[in-house]
Parts: C-alpha cells; structure tokens; sequence
C-alpha cells in the first residue's frame, strides 16, 4: 500500500510493515534470523516507494508539493547508499556463489555495481533538484525535471526487476508478486 510520504514502516491492514533498514540490523546483530533474500525484498518495497514518490512529484510538475519534495530528497542518496552496500556486501556474493562457471562470466554483479554508482551519482543530481524546489527555487522547465526524475526512477525499477528475475531465486527466495 502506497503512502503519501513513502515510509513503508506504517500499521496496514496486516499488521506493522517492517523497513528494511529494521530487518538488516537484526539480521546483523543475530537478534533475528533474517534471510538475506527476506531483506532484499524489504528494500526493494522501499525503492519502489521512492519510486512512486518521484512519479507523483513528476507527475503534479510544474505544481508540486515542496514539502514532498523535500522530504523526498532528504531520503533519496542515503536510502540508496544503505541498501546498494547491503547487496554488495550480502546479496552479491550469496548470488555469486550459485552461479554456474559459464554463468559467472557473465559478470552480472559487475555490472550491477556499475548501476549503483550511476544511480548514487543520479540520485544526488535529484535530490538537488528536488531541494531546491522544495525551498521555494522556481521551476524553470517542469518537462526537464520531469524527464530527470521519469529517467531515475524507470532505471530504479529495471534494475529492481533484473534482481527479482535473476538475483533473488538464485538466492532461494521466491518472489510472490508485483508488490513484494
């Protein structure tokens, strides 16, 4: 269920969703066993959030909610950092160690971690723009800003669907769906 404001860690009508910040810290700590696959879902619920997020902000320009945008852009570079260092720590090298010799030459990770520097070095070019509506700046051409952040989050969602394609069942995690 979307929020206005994109936090996942809300009550829903079936009981409290967990962040995935949560679940990686316990995971972390030994406090809970939590499979990585488990989190990796839990933060691609969040990406997907932020996603949602950008689109509503894209899709209102030129009359955009400052408030939403700048509380999406206090989010966008550390939700971003957090989660593609818990992949490359965790999930990367459990997916690495399923793959096939012929499959490991393909070199998937690579260049997955190749997109999270893209991506971190976007979402920074983002959250700038986004601050400075978010702090009253005029918008200057609504359909350029639309085209930025249209062309960030659609590139979020590819690489979410590659790693619910090819990372996460490599990982013995099923995925149950669209909003998982």
């Amino acid at each position: 269920m979307q929020s206005e404001g994109g936090d996942l860690n809300k009550e829903t009508q079936h009981g409290p969703t967990r962040s995935w910040t949560s679940a990686a810290f316990s995971r972390q700590t030994g406090t809970e066993a939590i499979h990585p696959g488990e989190v990796m879902k839990l933060a691609h619920r969040e990406k997907l959030e932020l996603c949602f997020s950008l689109e509503s902000i894209a899709d209102a320009l030129p009359n955009v909610d400052r408030l939403k945008c700048l509380g999406t852009a206090k989010k966008i570079v550390p939700l971003l950092r957090d989660i593609h260092g818990f992949e490359e720590r965790v999930i990367f090298p459990a997916y690495e160690a399923h793959l096939t010799p012929a499959e490991a030459k393909l070199a998937s990770t690579s260049r997955l971690r190749i997109e999270h520097l893209e991506d971190q070095c976007f979402a920074g070019e983002v959250a700038e723009t986004l601050l400075a509506i978010g702090h009253g700046d005029p918008i200057e051409s609504a359909e350029a800003v639309g085209f930025m952040l249209r062309g960030f989050f659609e590139g979020l969602r590819r690489h979410i669907a590659f790693e619910r394609e090819h990372v996460l069942p490599r990982i013995v995690i099923s995925d149950e769906g669209p909003d998982a």
